[in-house]
């Protein structure tokens, strides 16, 4: 590549600012940039690469197809250069970082992630909240939280890392699939992992009705131990107790949940909320 087509890394650094930010406002604010020099930034990047990147209008920011392509290699550039700098600092990482995830995440995914964690930045004090991606994604965006583990809603929420497979389950003998509606346990209005699942079965022409909902797997799978519904839930979610269901048992395949890590836009300056989130990309972007 020509010198003429080098992303400069402020450029990258302003293009992701404007996608998480979404706004020309907020993405200011990250890169401690005036409106013209960030767009400036942005303008250049687009030109060295030939293609325009984001869509503008009045008040937000949207990725073109190409800039679709270009943002997780933006993002792994970043990073890089952050654990460059990191990798030849003498001063510790300290302070105090607010992580969210969602409960079934925790032992399957977190427990080694925060171990290795504990063990390269024993000075940083981790102040864990579980809760669901509907809460978690709000709580970022007021600056509750500094890093959170979610399903990720829309390509440009966070680094993608990982594909997260779903199955529908049943009690086994129970025979609730064969009801004409199904009854179905979903999880709280606004989920993802709710959407997807009843998505499926609208576009297979299949009847049901929501008979439980919670924004707790634990909850879903209580029901589904009953008998009195069938509900989709991650795989490694699924205890051996209970029945994988699929078409054999007239219920559609499910489509995979992406799973994203996403560092607060006021955090991303902080050196130890910035460390997390470096390390969960680097452990659970390989899973």
């Amino acid at each position: 590549m020509s010198s003429a087509r080098d992303f400069q890394l402020d450029w990258l650094r302003a293009f992701v600012a404007a996608v998480d930010g979404g706004s020309l406002a907020a993405a200011c604010r990250v890169v401690h940039r005036s409106p013209a020099a960030l767009s400036m930034q942005v303008k250049k990047l687009e030109q060295a690469a030939g293609v325009a990147l984001l869509v503008r209008d009045a008040r937000r920011f949207g990725l073109t197809p190409a800039g679709q392509r270009l943002l997780p290699h933006a993002r792994g550039v970043l990073q890089a250069h952050a654990q460059a700098q990191a990798a030849v600092s003498v001063a510790p990482v300290t302070g105090h970082v607010r992580f969210g995830f969602p409960e079934d995440y925790a032992a399957v995914h977190l427990g080694p992630a925060l171990r290795r964690f504990a063990e390269s930045h024993p000075d940083v004090e981790v102040e864990m909240v579980c809760a669901q991606s509907t809460v978690l994604i709000p709580a970022l965006g007021r600056g509750e939280l500094d890093v959170a583990l979610v399903t990720q809603d829309r390509p440009s929420r966070g680094t993608l890392l990982f594909d997260e497979t779903y199955v529908w389950v049943g009690l086994p003998g129970s025979g609730v699939w064969l009801r004409d509606p199904l009854p179905l346990a979903v999880f709280e209005p606004g989920s993802m992992a709710r959407k997807m699942p009843e998505r499926a079965l609208r576009q297979a022409g299949r009847r049901y009705r929501i008979a439980y909902q919670s924004p707790s797997t634990v909850g879903l799978l209580a029901v589904v131990h009953s008998g009195l519904a069938v509900a989709a839930v991650k795989r490694s979610s699924c205890p051996p107790e209970l029945m994988a269901l699929d078409v054999r048992h007239g219920l559609p395949p499910l489509a995979m949940l992406q799973v994203a890590v996403v560092i607060a836009r006021e955090a991303s300056a902080d050196p130890a909320a910035r460390a997390l989130h470096d390390h969960v990309v680097d452990l659970l972007g390989r899973a």
